[in-house]
């Protein structure tokens, strides 16, 4: 019993030290880019975890003079939002068409959707199909791609919620006189909160991140988000690190806040229906 009490109070620790170190691994680039964004030109050589001799807010002011952000951070909030309602909204529904009606044609149209999350992206067909359809450089083709990119995994997920609803609900929904468009949005949507929270701040923060796509995609610097302004701005300061770090920041400051306000749907939604199938 002793030898058994020692093993797992051995186990323990060894977690615990993997976990702390795993956490360094993490905290300490984002503690270098959150120093390294207060301090002067000069001190920024080097890249050290020291703190600034002198706390100097002025950069954030200066990239987004310099950076251009503001119209940077307007053409994110516009692709992320609207590519996020969107997906949403179709991908929600479809995984509830996909969850009732489990025949065999529907169950393959299901894995097919399912499987753009793991098929890589032909950007040469891509690009061909972009330049036939004159949505390259429009925002409402940067919205389609982020539409197109995040609905396979959207389905998946609010897919194994909506098979948890008892399918009766249906049907009494259906004496009671409501018709497909009421059941589903009267009666089966407001149960799906944490999954359609969940899915949104991921496909939210997917959107705004999405470097690839609006390189390819978007040739005017006034229609370019967040990431390409990060980018431009490293080409042109890349000696400035004290810039570049604070631009990061004021990047990444819109996605820190909305991952926090919805963590708590987040963990317990991918926990509870991802997992059905």
């Amino acid at each position: 019993m002793v030898y058994t009490a020692k093993n797992k109070a051995i186990q323990v620790i060894l977690k615990n030290i993997l976990a702390w170190f795993a956490s360094l691994l993490v905290l300490i680039p984002m503690a270098l880019v959150v120093l390294n964004a207060f301090k002067a030109d000069g001190e920024t050589l080097n890249m050290s975890l020291s703190l600034p001799k002198q706390w100097i807010v002025s950069n954030f002011s200066t990239v987004i003079e310099k950076g251009k952000l503001p119209t940077s951070f307007l053409n994110s909030m516009l692709y992320a939002g609207a590519g996020m309602v969107i997906t949403i909204l179709f991908g929600s529904m479809a995984a509830y068409i996909f969850s009732r009606r489990r025949s065999k044609g529907m169950s393959l149209v299901y894995m097919y959707v399912v499987l753009g999350m793991v098929i890589p992206v032909n950007y040469v067909t891509l690009t061909h199909t972009m330049q036939t359809l004159k949505l390259t450089n429009t925002a409402v083709g940067i919205i389609l791609l982020y539409v197109a990119m995040q609905t396979p995994f959207t389905v998946f997920l609010i897919y194994g919620f909506v098979s948890k609803i008892p399918v009766e609900l249906d049907e009494a929904a259906i004496l009671d006189g409501c018709n497909p468009f009421q059941l589903y949005w009267r009666v089966v949507f407001p149960m799906l909160k944490s999954a359609v929270v969940t899915a949104g701040v991921l496909c939210f923060l997917n959107c705004w991140n999405e470097f690839m796509m609006p390189l390819y995609f978007l040739h005017s610097s006034t229609k370019w988000p967040m990431t390409l302004a990060i980018y431009n701005f490293f080409g042109q300061y890349e000696m400035k690190w004290n810039l570049i770090c604070a631009d990061v920041l004021l990047t990444c400051a819109p996605v820190v806040v909305i991952y926090l306000l919805g963590q708590k749907y987040i963990v317990g939604g991918q926990t509870a229906g991802a997992v059905k199938g």
